[in-house]
């Protein structure tokens, strides 16, 4: 996959665009599935392009990143670890004291709801942040 050229004037939401278009198959679909849900879930939400071609998304704070490899999307909660998960999205990253990762691999299938509940427990988490 060839590397997209990028300048200074294209926002992180048009370069995350511009990821899904590039990846063309399940990833890509993937990747607009989740974005969709985050902005579902938060309207608000925040988008970057971190790390040289990561997309992040935040509200208060970090609430995950949607890297995408050769057999998986991989979305990584920055506090997943204290998040409550009781529909067991996490399936990666477990061992860690502070981060949780899904991973969604090809023919997967994401609940919409539970994943849209674990968004909004980020962000209320983030929220709490100094109290």
């Amino acid at each position: 996959m060839a590397k997209s050229a990028t300048t200074k004037s294209e926002s992180p939401s048009d370069l995350i665009d511009a990821r899904i278009k590039e990846l063309g198959d399940w990833r890509g679909a993937a990747l607009a599935n989740v974005r969709a849900l985050i902005k579902q879930a938060v309207p608000d939400v925040v988008e970057e392009w971190k790390w040289r071609g990561v997309p992040v998304w935040y509200h208060d704070g970090m609430i995950c990143t949607g890297e995408t490899y050769k057999a998986a999307v991989k979305l990584t909660f920055a506090k997943g670890a204290a998040l409550n998960d009781p529909s067991g999205l996490f399936n990666a990253s477990l061992e860690g004291n502070t981060r949780r990762a899904i991973d969604i691999h090809e023919n997967d299938a994401l609940d919409a709801d539970a994943f849209k509940a674990l968004i909004r427990a980020a962000v209320a988490l983030n929220g709490t942040k100094g109290q």
